[in-house]
Formats: C-alpha cells, sequence, structure tokens
C-alpha cells in the first residue's frame, strides 16, 4: 500500500514557517558559530581574518588564572547541583503529597527567586553575607567558595522544585500504594517507585541547575571575596578591554562542556523515559 504524499499546496503552506523557524535558528545561533570560528583566528583582532591556528587554545591551557577561574566554576556549579537537585525534589514531594496551612503561600515563596531580577538577588546576597552571616575569605579551598555555593543554591532549587513538582502531577499514586501493600516500607516504596518516575525530571533538573550555576555572573560578582574568581568573572575582566582570540576560545571550551554534559544528560533522560514506557 503506497504511502500519499503531501499535496504541493502544502508545501507552499508551509515553507513561511519553515522559513521563520530558519531565522531563529540563524539568529540564535550565527552568533555562537562566529565565536567558535574566531577562536581559530591567528589574528588578534576578531575583525580581520588571516589564517587557522590552535594557538590560542594552548594559550588557554597555560593560563593558570584562568583555569584555576574554571575549576571553581565548575566545583561551584557541581556541588550547588547536587544540593539543588535533593533539596528542589525534596520540596516538590512535600507540595505535591501534603497539605498544610499557607501552601499558597509557600509555593509563591518558592517562586521567587525565580522572577526576582537577578541583580537584587545579588544585592540581597551581598548584604546577607556581610552583614547577617559573614563568610570567612581565608579558608582552604573549597571552603572558601561556600557563599557562592550557597547563593548559586538559592536560585537554582527552584527550578528543580518547578520541574520535578510537574512531573510528579503524571503518577500514579496507586502504584506505591500497592508496594506498600505487597510490604515495602514508606522509604523502600519512595525509593523504588516514586524517584525512578522522578529521574527524568531530576536529569532535567540537575542539567538546568548546573547550566544556570556554571554561566551566572551578577549573583557571583556580588558574593565573591577578593581572592575568589570564577569564569565568567575572569572572561569579563578580560572582554573589559578587548575581545581577544583568547577568550573565544576560552569560551569555546566551556561551549563544548555544556554541549557534552547536556548530550549525556538528555540521553540518560531520554533511557528513563524508554524504559517508563516499556513497564507500562
Amino acid at each position: 500500500m503506497s504511502k500519499s504524499r503531501p499535496a504541493p499546496l502544502d508545501y507552499l503552506a508551509r515553507w513561511p514557517l519553515r522559513l521563520w523557524i530558519g531565522l531563529v535558528a540563524l539568529f540564535l545561533y550565527a552568533p555562537l558559530v562566529t565565536l567558535i570560528a574566531f577562536s581559530f583566528n591567528e589574528s588578534r583582532r576578531n575583525i580581520v581574518w588571516t589564517g587557522f591556528t590552535l594557538d590560542w587554545y594552548g594559550a588557554v591551557v597555560n593560563d593558570g588564572d584562568l583555569l584555576e577561574a574554571f575549576g571553581n566554576s565548575l566545583t561551584i556549579a557541581a556541588l550547588s547541583t547536587v544540593i539543588s537537585v535533593i533539596l528542589g525534589a525534596l520540596i516538590a514531594v512535600a507540595m505535591w503529597r501534603f497539605r498544610f496551612p499557607l501552601k499558597p503561600a509557600f509555593e509563591g515563596a518558592l517562586a521567587l527567586p525565580i522572577v526576582v531580577p537577578e541583580i537584587c538577588m545579588g544585592v540581597a546576597m551581598l548584604v546577607f553575607f556581610s552583614r547577617v552571616m559573614p563568610w570567612p575569605t581565608d579558608l582552604p579551598w573549597p571552603l572558601d567558595l561556600g557563599a557562592i555555593i550557597i547563593a548559586h543554591i538559592s536560585f537554582s532549587f527552584p527550578f528543580v522544585a518547578v520541574i520535578v513538582r510537574a512531573r510528579l502531577a503524571s503518577f500514579n499514586r496507586e502504584l506505591e500504594e500497592a508496594a506498600k501493600d505487597l510490604g515495602a516500607s514508606e522509604w523502600r516504596a519512595f525509593i523504588d517507585v516514586l524517584v525512578p518516575h522522578m529521574r527524568p525530571a531530576l536529569i532535567a533538573g540537575g542539567l538546568l541547575a548546573f547550566t544556570l550555576s556554571l554561566d551566572d555572573f551578577v549573583i557571583t560578582f556580588f558574593t565573591a571575596g577578593p581572592d575568589t574568581v570564577t569564569f565568567p568573572v575572569k572572561v569579563y575582566s578580560m572582554v573589559r578591554f578587548s575581545v581577544t582570540p583568547e577568550v573565544n576560545a576560552a569560551s569555546t571550551m566551556l561551549i563544548v562542556v555544556t554541549v557534552l554534559l547536556t548530550a549525556i544528560g538528555l540521553r540518560l533522560q531520554g533511557r528513563d523515559i524508554a524504559k517508563l514506557e516499556g513497564g507500562q
């Protein structure tokens, strides 16, 4: 049995939509492609292409201050992501399962870090760590990153909670009740039944929290100590004078790391969803 082909009029009706999607994709990705391309430029001037070279990546690898800033950013992002995922998941389960007084007010307060301008969060964190809870600046690494990690957790875990809460809306509570009827304890039912259902949302929330923390500048700028520099702050100090190919190379390396982690997370997320759909 032959498949029916779309009528020519269908193609004529779809080309404006395809053209619009293409223009949007060009608008979004053309700056990134340009940045990556000019990271291989032999000239220090980004406006003139003189030849292909990998010297700028060697300069990045040999720049101790830049590597230290990159390591600080990865450490902060990793620790804040782990804590944000755990905290956000527990809060999402609590909002989904329990009813308690002032629950709407609690949900509204949870959304504040998402909707409040980042500059306001940065100033608030500056006041908090300078007046309410001063964080020591002479602690060994990575304890000296504690203030930034706490600040990043404060705006990351609400995103995780919102994503996990949306995922829990599709959970069949009868599965958890059946596990308890078969002898599973409250903790075992949570680990074996509820957590596998939440895992795709946990991965998505973790990726979002990691990305938000890795490229955050405003809040980090207000909460970082005099001896603590993260990758976005370091790049900002470099581009104040000029955008050199070294900055492009460093940014390209950060893009590659982010894309690889996102691809791994999406693959794990798709595998979990396939398992859940196959088991139903």
